[in-house]
């Protein structure tokens, strides 16, 4: 996924990048009983491939860290049971489609399970003769946790770039200088128009500041051919999800979380305020989403409502995180260079 985040500076953007790598929650392997093991790999080392697996993790945000108080009907694990023989000559694959859930109404399975079109993971290799059987327990945790619990592959921002074209460099220009100057860059960012015989910005996203056009301008003798600059409060974010939740709900969630601290920061340092004076405590308002169970809670502080289960509402502002759709400025600060301006937008 691709959107922008702008109105913003840079410690707001990054706080959302390491919000969606280090605290999403997600469901991952986290205990393994071994009952045999005759591969070639230790018990050690076949703990360590399962617990990066990934797993399904709707349902995540329901469930209960194994720390946390809980009650009779919160869910704190779910586990798999593998068992598999080599009975065949040759060399036999034990992937994550021979895990089987204990329990199949929790939900939790491995990503691609026992997908027509893509290919299950590789836990180890077995010859003939060689056992391996075990009980593999999943529960809840964050990246901060271990890193087997980050739901991203990929979580990176860069300043969005102003690029402007002079049109009188290009006038003295031949064809074949124009399309090496548009072949120069790596990143597709320029087009070469055969109509109108100029150089336009096809993708001004897509530029990643490697400056390889700007020293091929200079080769061709145009160092006033093309001017990039860098927009300060305006930065394009891509995401790559492993697969365990959709990469808006990790968006989403991420916004929630930097929103609650926010929130929280302002509370503590009001109560902080109050007691330095000798003041009695502000009240506190009731914690938005207190209920996250299936059947109700809402956490609506930034208005809007996506239903993120049964019952239950994480609101966002209102709009699809998709291409086209809109979320509304999430929250905003005194405009300088690190109070965020009038809101923090965010659009693709």
């Amino acid at each position: 996924m691709v959107f922008e985040l702008k109105n913003t500076d840079p410690s707001s953007a990054n706080a959302l990048r390491r919000a969606m790598i280090a605290e999403v929650p997600t469901i991952a392997i986290d205990l393994v009983e071994m009952e045999n093991n005759t591969t070639v790999l230790n018990d050690e080392f076949l703990a360590h491939r399962l617990g990066l697996i990934p797993l399904v993790s709707r349902n995540a945000v329901y469930w209960k860290r194994p720390f946390e108080w809980s009650g009779d009907n919160d869910i704190i694990e779910t586990a798999f049971s593998l068992d598999v023989m080599c009975e065949q000559e040759g060399v036999m694959d034990v992937t994550s489609n021979d895990l089987v859930p204990l329990d199949p109404d929790a939900g939790v399975v491995p990503v691609n399970y026992h997908s027509a079109t893509e290919k299950p993971i590789v836990i180890c290799k077995m010859r003939r003769g060689q056992h391996l059987k075990l009980v593999a327990r999943a529960r809840k945790g964050i990246g901060k946790d271990h890193a087997k619990f980050i739901p991203v592959a990929t979580a990176i921002f860069q300043y969005k770039p102003q690029i402007t074209l002079s049109a009188s460099a290009m006038a003295d220009m031949t064809d074949d200088e124009k399309q090496a100057f548009v072949h120069s860059d790596p990143s597709k960012t320029f087009k070469f128009n055969p109509i109108t015989r100029m150089i336009e910005v096809e993708n001004e996203e897509s530029y990643m500041y490697d400056e390889e056009c700007i020293i091929k301008a200079r080769e061709l003798g145009r160092p006033d051919l093309v001017t990039i600059r860098q927009i300060q409060d305006h930065f394009v974010f891509r995401v790559e999800g492993t697969g365990v939740l959709e990469v808006k709900s990790i968006v989403r969630q991420g916004i929630e979380i930097v929103h609650k601290k926010c929130v929280d920061l302002e509370t503590l340092a009001r109560e902080a305020v109050a007691i330095a004076k000798g003041q009695p405590l502000p009240e506190r308002a009731p914690a938005a989403g207190a209920d996250m169970g299936p059947g109700g809670g809402h956490m609506d502080q930034m208005g809007g409502g996506h239903d993120m289960g049964p019952g239950g509402h994480m609101g966002m502002g209102g709009g699809d995180m998709g291409p086209g759709g809109h979320m509304g400025g999430m929250y905003g600060g005194p405009p300088g260079q690190y109070g965020g301006g009038p809101g923090m937008g965010m659009y693709r």
